[in-house]
Order: structure tokens, then C-alpha cells, then sequence
């Protein structure tokens, strides 16, 4: 089923999503400190390859022509991150001034293009320095988050901005982060995960009221990754192995945002989080949200496992379930992503749900043309649209939809090797091909059914200014 545009209200927004660290590079440029991905990129065996963000997509120096390609492409809204480490490169303290007129010169040619800015606070690139300190597992970081929220709000807050997101997708940072160890900083074990998820979890509210200090009519959001899990089988076990695997991966921090605690009754082995709580953590867990923002790629089939530890489950890989699967060997199945505005819409019944990134990896080829083809993607795209047409139909209150992601980019562990972007990036020469994803997209927002945009299409190359 092909979604159409007049589906949707007016006031509906599209658009794309990004990140910081994923295509900003510059790392050591302008005052910028190194973040704890840059240190963990350096270590051996980490990240595909060897592979580091330290150009990505040269985004700090190439934005003015990445936003004249959004104009092009006729996305009205673009979210992005900001660097902590680039605005305050101690992690506190003093401001960055080179970094953070990045920052506003960003936002003030989005203003110009009429493109409304979405910025999120944190996405994953946590100064070293803070790290050294103990990072997330350290209580102070409420301290440190609070103090990089105020210096941002004061920067920016005056600049036209009218929507905002807190964090990005707390449970991987701190679970990929703190307990399995595969992403940066790349601790390992429940003695890092459990204060690191508390005080992520408290830092949601931190955020929210921080900017709200410095701007009365702005609506802020934070974003949640979440798979819609079905068990392998009815067996009890299976049963049970899904409903543990629902409240650790999807239900973990969304509920204490909104007030609902953290899920202990069905995921015991968090108990001992109560141990590092402080009087009145409970009442501050719950945040003023204006709306959630959903972050869904896959469903996940979980099967109980008495080996693994804590959860006894584990998740049946796609690709030995024999179904289509992306790239990243994620499931092609669009009907998660109704499932789970269903589930997180009633959350907040009178608020909106965002969905703040959808999208798939696939292994897009240049063949040096004006094109690159990726029927696979158009199809995920049109597929999963169709299905956030359909939650809106059946009574949730979707707002928003936003493709990760705009250009291929630095893709965490994977390095380069997954593409994303609706727009090809040949890293080598950073040249910007738009995809035909990026086209349907753009043809999707403008109403037509189909379309030629070689009036509208361009290449940027590596001299691009």
C-alpha cells in the first residue's frame, strides 16, 4: 500500500533526522575536545574496520550546501544534536564560543530556508573528560547535563527554535554503553548499567525544565528506541522471555518519563537500582513531556534462554528466521511501527507521539551516474508511512515522522559500512548523490504521485564550499 499526502494533516511534520557525531567531523577543530566516541573509535577491534568519525561527513564545514539540499528536497524540518564537547569542550564550565556559533549559524540558515530546527541535547557524544570522571555512572553528570542544558538554552533559546528533544535513545547509550560494552565508552556489567540508566532517566526531566527556563512556548520531547517483540512461540516460557524482553527494551525509561516508575515487578534483576535512588528520585524521574518520540527500525522474536544472564531471553536473529531483513539484519516488518505507536500512544493519551527516526540500511552502489537506485528503501519508506497513516486512522495521536537519515554517515560501531541517508555520501571525495529514496520522499511531500527532480537535483563534490 502507497501512502498519500493528503492523508495527513497540514500540520503533520515531516522530516529528517541526524546526529552530531554520525556526520559533523571536525573533531579537534574550533576548541572541540575529544568525546568518548572519538576515544573509543581509536580502540582496536571497536569499530568496523578501524573506522573513526573524525571527518564523517564534514558536515561542521559543508552545512550551509546540506541545507540547501534539504531545501531542495522540500523537507520542512531537520533534527539534529548537539556536541557537548564542541560548546563545552571541559564538559562544564566555560562556553566554546567558535563551537557554539556553529550551533546558531545552523539554526539561523534553517530559519532562512524556512526549515524548522529540531534539536536533540544529547545524542550519545559524552566529553571524555566527563567520562574520566565516571561519566553516566557518576551522579554528578545530573549536575553537568544540567549545566550543558542551561548553556545551550541560553544560546539558542532566543533563535526561533519552537521544538526540542532531551535524549536519544537512553536505553542503547547506557546499555550498549555500560552493560554490554560494544559501544562507547565500552563498560561492561550491571555495577555501570544501573546508575547509569538512573541518572539518564533523571536527566530527562533536567533537560525538559532547563530549556523550558529559557523559553515559555517550545515543545519538548525526548526519544525512545523500541521493537516490537512477539515471542517464537505461545509456549508460557516464550511468553514470559517476550514480556521480559518488552519492559527492558521498549518500557525501561518511557515510564518513568511519565510517571509510572521504572518496570521492576517484571524485570526483578533492576532491583538493586533502588539502592542508588535518593529521596524524591522517585517524584523526579517524571517529566513534563510534550510529546514522545518514537524510534522504531524491526520487530524482535524473543524465545526464553536459561543461559543468558538476568533476562533468561534472548532474541532470534532475523536472518536465521529465514525473513527479509536490512543491511544491519534488522526484519523488514512494517507493521511494527503501528504496533508500537499503539503501545507508546497510550502513554499519553492527550499528547502527540512523534516517530523521531524510521529507516533501513541497504547496500546502496554509486556507479558514478546522477543517480543511485534503492527500490528497497523506497518500498520501506512507503510501506512504513502507510502504517503510521494507519495508527492515525485507528485513534493515535501521531504528529510527526522523520526518515533517519538525510546523507549515509558514521554509523557507531559499524562505521561506514551501513547506509542510511536518502542521500548517497562518497565518503572519499564527500560528494552528495541524492538516492531515489530521497527523490519519492521528496515527491511524497509535494504532493505529486511521481517524479523528476533533475531540475531540482544537484551534486555536491568535494569542492563544494
Amino acid at each position: 500500500m502507497t501512502p498519500v499526502r493528503n492523508e495527513f494533516p497540514d500540520s503533520f511534520a515531516w522530516g529528517v533526522s541526524t546526529a552530531a557525531l554520525q556526520t559533523e567531523g571536525a573533531w579537534n577543530l574550533d576548541g572541540k575536545s575529544p568525546s568518548v566516541w572519538d576515544t573509543f573509535s581509536t580502540r582496536k577491534g571497536k569499530i568496523h574496520r578501524g573506522q573513526h568519525p573524525k571527518v564523517a561527513c564534514d558536515f561542521y564545514n559543508r552545512y550551509e550546501d546540506d541545507v540547501e539540499l534539504l531545501r531542495i528536497l522540500g523537507i520542512p524540518n531537520f533534527r539534529f544534536s548537539i556536541a557537548w564537547s564542541r560548546v563545552l569542550p571541559n564538559g562544564t564550565g566555560r562556553i566554546n564560543d567558535k563551537g557554539m556559533d556553529f550551533y546558531k549559524s545552523l539554526v539561523d540558515k534553517l530559519l532562512e530556508n524556512e526549515i524548522a530546527p529540531w534539536p536533540t541535547l544529547y545524542h550519545w557524544d559524552l566529553p571524555q573528560l566527563l567520562e574520566d570522571k565516571g561519566g553516566w555512572t557518576n551522579r554528578d553528570i545530573l549536575h553537568w547535563f544540567e549545566d550543558f542544558a542551561n548553556t545551550v538554552g541560553l544560546s539558542l533559546g532566543n533563535r526561533g527554535i519552537q521544538n526540542w528533544m532531551v535524549l536519544n535513545e537512553p536505553m542503547v547509550f547506557t546499555g550498549a554503553g555500560y552493560f554490554l560494552g560494544y559501544h562507547a565508552p565500552g563498560k561492561r556489567g550491571f555495577a555501570n548499567f544501573i546508575p547509569a540508566m538512573l541518572h539518564a532517566a533523571l536527566c530527562t526531566r533536567i533537560g525538559e525544565e532547563v530549556l523550558r527556563s529559557h523559553q515559555s512556548e517550545i515543545t519538548i520531547g525526548s526519544t525512545y528506541s523500541c521493537s516490537y517483540i512477539t515471542p517464537k512461540t505461545i509456549r508460557e516460557k516464550d511468553l514470559i522471555a517476550a514480556k521480559r524482553a518488552d519492559a527492558l527494551l521498549n518500557r525501561l525509561f518511557v515510564e518513568p518519563a511519565v510517571g509510572l516508575g521504572f518496570p521492576l515487578e517484571d524485570l526483578p534483576m533492576l532491583r538493586p537500582v533502588e539502592k542508588w535512588m535518593k529521596q524524591g528520585d522517585d517524584a523526579r524521574l517524571k517529566a513534563n513531556l510534550d510529546f514522545i518520540g518514537v524510534q522504531n527500525y524491526t520487530r524482535e522474536v524473543a524465545e526464553a534462554c536459561w543461559y543468558v544472564p538476568y533476562l533468561k531471553a534472548r532474541l532470534v536473529n532475523a536472518k536465521k528466521r529465514g525473513v527479509p531483513h536490512t543491511e544491519m539484519q534488522w526484519e523488514i516488518y512494517p507493521e511494527a511501527l503501528y504496533e508500537m505507536l499503539v503501545q507508546f500512544g497510550r502513554y499519553q493519551p492527550d499528547k502527540p507521539v512523534i516517530v523521531t527516526e524510521n529507516g533501513a540500511a541497504f547496500p546502496d552502489v554509486y556507479d558514478g551516474s546522477d543517480a543511485v537506485q534503492d527500490p528497497l528503501r523506497v518500498q520501506y519508506l512507503q510501506k512504513h508511512i502507510a502504517q503510521v497513516s494507519r495508527a492515525i486512522k485507528d485513534g493515535v495521536p501521531v504528529s510527526g515522522y522523520f526518515v533517519w537519515t538525510l546523507m549515509d554517515n558514521f554509523e557507531w560501531a559499524e562505521g561506514y559500512r551501513p547506509r542510511f541517508g536518502l542521500i548517497y555520501n562518497d565518503f572519499d571525495t564527500q560528494k552528495r548523490i541524492i538516492k531515489d529514496s530521497g527523490r519519492w520522499y521528496s515527491d511524497f511531500l509535494s504532493g505529486t504521485d511521481s517524479g523528476d527532480l533533475s531540475s531540482r537535483a544537484v551534486l555536491m563534490d568535494s569542492s563544494a564550499k
